[in-house]
């Protein structure tokens, strides 16, 4: 394959720079004059060129060149996309090999590589998987600037073998300077960290959140040839914030290399205007704030037990403004339709933050939204703050509603106000929606009131990314409640100014950025058949334990399809549609005399055996995998519907048909 003249001097150029940084040259006078000492100072033969590679590659020097040249290589073979513009979502896989990327020579990239990991001590008795063996594993996710990345994953040890890179493109957001080069003084102002985010996943393919990590990278902007090593500390999450969990080695490089660094003393006093500028607004805020709340304690001395949430600690043990949880979301063409967002949220798992010891006291952790998607599951405030996100993308007025349900139990819940005053409630954890009928308490009994579906008791504040409200009305019951937030009488407002001043697009760097959602890597055939034949094997095999064979009938199986997909459509539109074809499909299915029975399932993780137990549990389900008679035939059909961020909603058929005898 022949290079274009310019691509060939560019890569003479790229080897000649990978030359010098090496200092190849003079390891070559070394070992030449080494060679000429030890081999022809005996005999004054000639000195052949086969004779000095023969020694170079004895002493490991070509290698080493091969090996640093492929850095070059990996740097140019990441992620290639169809144009050299910043990405907005991507497609996590994990290929055989490294793809290529686009790179633009006018744009300014930090690539950043994990060196591997120390002191993650956790893991010190930790033994040495063995070829093939399935094992807990470590996966870094990083986030900056609307680019998102995920290493290998790597297995769980006291210093995991982490070696990736990523190439983060610095570019500016505004869109005239999009294509401009970026300076050092620039990229200075560029006060974005790269968050990073550290998830175990275990045998059973189990997700836990290890370390949320906030890393400032513009140190590299003052380092000698633009290059620096940090040595990373990651504190644990939660309960065990201040607990250190490992330490990672990251190398970080500018590329190209700056014409021109900047000097230390820039770099560190501008990281120390930003801190003051930010505490001083967290300040000010945090004062307007215990004002705020002692004037709505003057309104009601009882207000003071209703939940009126304007502070939440994130994983890292960080308070925060509510506010800051939430911001407007577009999918771009990941989701469709609200709808379809809020089915998307709920099929995110859901999984109360974990304390240690008892007592039943629920430990509070509002995640940010990378640990919360990275993890795949999350408590129900981190789904109430993706759905309202998500529900402002698409232009509603949205809330995040804090309140009780059912005994008292805490809860967060959506709710979108419609331009004709309907209220609307969204349950982010099923997806379901209510429309809020008032009930007035003045009216005298024998007015029929409307009874409430939805499972929400009292409400004591709403917000979302500009607005909070704290509820002011005599009772704080969600049926009774007038949901007019223009009326300073029901709903003590705060200043929307001051939220602006610590929330984005106003505040600085102590409110993360929110990163864009990624499409499933999921394919959902291949799955939908792994699964299926998973279970088969396995009612097979619990048939066979009873004493009972298993004939599985493949066209009774094929034609539960369409039932599984119309109840999906249900669960994402509120539509039924496509029973009356099932039926008769079933109908035609079935001869005369027998008898037909179904059972379908809903999951949200894609673990066939834990699935298969959960169906067993049902006696309805039971019934059927161990169905006696005569001509028994059984069926079983699985279909996933993938969702971003490799979200699955899994539903399982089972089925059997047999003759009934009397």
């Amino acid at each position: 394959m022949s290079l274009p003249p310019e691509k060939a001097s560019e890569l003479k150029q790229i080897i000649h720079q990978q030359l010098l940084k090496m200092d190849v040259h003079g390891r070559i006078r070394e070992v030449l004059a080494e060679t000429i000492r030890e081999e022809l100072a005996p005999e004054h033969q000639q000195l052949s060129t086969e004779d000095l590679i023969k020694a170079l590659r004895q002493r490991g020097i070509i290698d080493d060149v091969m090996k640093e040249l492929k850095f070059v290589t990996d740097v140019n073979e990441k992620e290639r996309t169809s144009a050299p513009k910043p990405s907005t979502h991507f497609v996590d896989r994990d290929p055989p090999v490294l793809k290529k990327t686009n790179i633009d020579p006018t744009r300014r990239y930090l690539y950043l590589q994990v060196l591997g990991g120390k002191a993650f001590l956790e893991h010190l008795q930790e033994p040495e998987p063995l070829p093939g063996q399935i094992c807990s594993t470590f996966t870094l996710c990083l986030h900056f600037r609307n680019q998102r990345f995920r290493s290998k994953p790597v297995p769980c040890a006291c210093e995991p073998d982490f070696h990736d890179g990523f190439l983060l493109e610095v570019h500016k957001d505004s869109l005239g300077d999009g294509s401009k080069m970026v300076d050092a003084t620039t990229m200075l102002s560029i006060c974005d960290p790269v968050h990073m985010v550290l998830i175990k996943t275990d045998t059973f393919g189990e997700t836990t959140l290890v370390a949320s990590y906030f890393l400032e990278w513009r140190s590299v902007l003052a380092a000698e040839n633009g290059i620096t090593n940090i040595a990373v500390e990651l504190l644990g999450v939660g309960t065990e914030s201040n607990v250190s969990v490992g330490v990672l080695n990251i190398r970080l490089e500018m590329y190209p290399q700056l014409n021109k660094t900047l000097s230390s003393e820039i770099t560190s006093t501008q990281f120390t205007l930003e801190r003051q500028k930010t505490a001083e607004k967290e300040r000010l805020f945090l004062v307007y704030a215990k004002q705020w709340w002692r004037e709505y304690l003057q309104i009601r001395p009882t207000h003071n037990v209703r939940l009126v949430k304007i502070f939440a600690q994130d994983e890292n043990g960080v308070n925060r403004p509510v506010c800051s949880f939430v911001r407007p979301l577009r999918a771009g063409r990941l989701l469709d339709t609200p709808r379809q967002a809020a089915r998307f949220v709920s099929v995110l798992g859901y999984e109360r933050a974990p304390v240690i010891g008892g007592g039943g006291g629920k430990q509070e952790q509002w995640c940010t939204l990378l640990a919360f998607l990275c993890r795949n599951k999350g408590d129900c405030e981190d789904h109430s703050n993706l759905l309202c996100s998500l529900l402002l993308g698409f232009g509603l007025e949205a809330f995040v509603c804090v309140g009780t349900k059912a005994k008292g139990v805490p809860h967060t819940w959506v709710m979108t106000c419609g331009t004709d005053g309907t209220i609307t409630f969204w349950e982010s954890l099923t997806g379901h929606r209510y429309i809020h009928r008032l009930i007035n308490p003045d009216d005298p009994p024998i007015v029929e009131q409307p009874k409430p579906l939805y499972p929400y008791r009292t409400i004591g504040c709403v917000f979302n990314h500009q607005k909070f409200f704290g509820n002011c009305q005599p009772s704080d019951a969600v049926d009774v409640c007038v949901f007019d937030l223009h009326d300073e009488s029901k709903w003590k407002p705060m200043s929307e100014e001051a939220i602006k001043s610590v929330c984005p697009p106003g505040a600085t760097s102590s409110v993360p950025p929110f990163p864009p959602l990624c499409a499933s890597a999921v394919d959902a055939a291949v799955t939908s058949n792994e699964i299926e034949l998973q279970l088969r094997i396995l009612v097979s095999e619990h048939r066979k334990d009873l004493g009972l064979s298993t004939v599985w009938d493949d066209q009774l199986s094929y034609v539960l399809s369409p039932a599984l997909a119309a109840y999906e459509l249900e669960r994402t539109t509120g539509v039924s549609a496509g029973n009356e074809e099932f039926q008769d499909a079933i109908r035609r299915a079935v001869p005369d005399g027998h008898t037909f029975k179904g059972f379908p399932i809903h999951f949200v993780h894609r673990n066939a055996r834990r699935a298969f137990a959960t169906c067993l549990r049902s006696p309805f389900c039971e019934e059927i995998i161990c169905c006696r008679g005569d001509q028994v035939r059984l069926a079983v059909r699985v279909r996933v519907f993938t969702y971003p961020e490799s979200a699955c909603a899994v539903w399982i058929m089972f089925a059997c048909k047999y003759r009934s005898v009397l």
